[in-house]
């Protein structure tokens, strides 16, 4: 399933990658493409992911949801 989230704080290229990594090392998420204009990551689960743990990888790469 397709899956889009707002990610506030991402100003660069730098940025992107860096949520990029963040969502892609979570089980369950993959094809990871993050719009840098729209501030918006979209990427396909192939389970569930709980939301949380969404939330605490992009925070931990400095970022924060919308």
């Amino acid at each position: 399933m397709m899956r889009s989230i707002k990610v506030k704080g991402m100003s660069c290229q730098h940025c992107v990658n860096a949520v990029v990594k963040a969502l892609s090392g979570i089980d369950g998420i993959k094809d990871v493409k993050v719009d840098l204009s729209s501030g918006e990551a979209t990427f396909e689960e192939t389970k569930p992911v709980p939301a949380e743990l969404i939330r605490e990888r992009v925070e931990k790469a400095g970022y924060e949801l919308g």
